[in-house]
């Protein structure tokens, strides 16, 4: 083998020393290809899950809003399922049924239910009295437990046999005319009953404060007797100067009848008072 000065290069294809430098680009070269590649690769894989995410969002959300939707919908009740008219609530009673309100008449039938005062004020409080568009002005009163000294006649009797307990009178007057009331209280209504059913003769007027003395001494009068509760109570009535009183005489009359109704009501009133506090207790 000849060895000649001044050939050419050898490359490694020709089996002489490889270029190094050469090499070194060259794998600098591929080293920098792979990292684009591997970059750019990322990206795209980064940019394909996103995009695969938001898909599955948006799906996701159209899917789910539609069949919740459709569901809801489904639930709902139709424009004729509707009711037309709302149930008002029914009121609820008790099965307890309440008590009767007292009888006012119950507490002025016996004395062990009637507590309230006895004297002229319950009964003739008023110095004038209006009835009938007529006023009537009140003349002397008078009270005493000797009910026979209040009578004439037969009566007295009578009151004591039924046990009367006392007897008040008050005397009411207008234009000549005068009428006095009587008011006899006994301890039950059975006995104020017999005593009215029974009654003969008459109470005596009672003169005074204004009023002369009226229908005595056989003067003809307009007599009554009635009772309410355990009260039975008279008028006589007739004319202050002495006259006799016949049916013709209307005044007397109307007087009477005024007197009649008053001390009715007054009685009534009394038991009305008495059975509204009884009622309030209960109620409470």
């Amino acid at each position: 083998m000849s060895f000649g000065d001044g050939g050419p290069s050898e490359g490694p294809g020709n089996g002489g020393t490889p270029d190094w430098e050469a090499l070194a680009d060259a794998s600098a070269a591929r080293a920098r290809r792979k990292k684009w590649l591997l970059i750019g690769g990322g990206a795209l894989a980064t940019a394909a899950v996103a995009a695969a995410v938001a898909t599955a969002v948006i799906s996701a959300n159209g899917s789910g809003s539609g069949d919740r939707a459709g569901k809801h919908a489904s639930e709902l009740p139709t424009a004729d399922e509707l009711p037309t008219e709302i149930p008002a609530p029914e009121p609820s009673f008790s099965s307890v049924a309440p008590p009767p309100p007292p009888d006012p008449r119950d507490y002025i039938a016996d004395v062990k239910k009637d507590r309230l005062p006895v004297d002229v004020d319950a009964f003739f409080p008023d110095d004038q009295l209006t009835a009938g568009g007529r006023t009537y002005a009140r003349g002397a009163t008078h009270r005493t437990g000797q009910c026979a000294a209040t009578t004439q006649g037969a009566l007295g009797a009578i009151l004591t046999a039924n046990g009367c307990d006392q007897v008040i009178r008050a005397t009411y007057s207008r234009d000549g005319v005068a009428v006095t009331v009587g008011i006899a209280v006994f301890d039950t209504e059975a006995q104020a009953k017999r005593t009215a059913r029974l009654a003969t003769g008459g109470l005596a007027s009672l003169s005074g404060s204004g009023v002369p003395v009226f229908c005595r001494d056989g003067v003809i009068c307009r007599r009554t007797a009635n009772s309410y509760g355990r009260y039975a109570y008279f008028t006589v009535g007739g004319f202050t100067d002495g006259r006799d009183a016949t049916k013709a005489d209307k005044d007397v009359y109307a007087t009477g009848d005024a007197l009649t109704d008053y001390t009715f009501g007054r009685i009534r009133h009394r038991g009305e008072v008495q059975a509204s506090a009884a009622a309030d207790i209960t109620t409470t």
